[in-house]
């Protein structure tokens, strides 16, 4: 993995985003810690899976979370 600081990533972007798209990790320094990544794109998009099939198989038990919240309130009231 290659890092360079802000100067250099600023004067050399172009260079950056080719070895980029060559396949290569490049981090960003800023007064020598990391603030950014570069990535090939091809691995950015493969990071994060699909979650709608997830999401759709989740089923809730018994009443709205929302109701349970608002009648757990008023009791706390009286």
């Amino acid at each position: 993995m290659m890092e360079v600081n802000v100067k250099e990533a600023r004067e050399k972007i172009s260079a950056l985003l080719d070895r980029t798209q060559k396949g290569e990790e490049i981090s960003i320094l800023r007064r020598g810690k990391k603030v950014a990544r570069l990535l090939p794109a091809a691995d950015a998009e493969k990071r994060l899976p699909d979650l709608d099939s997830f999401r759709a198989s989740i089923t809730s038990k018994g009443g709205s979370l929302s109701r349970a919240v608002i009648d757990g309130r008023n009791e706390e009231r009286y």
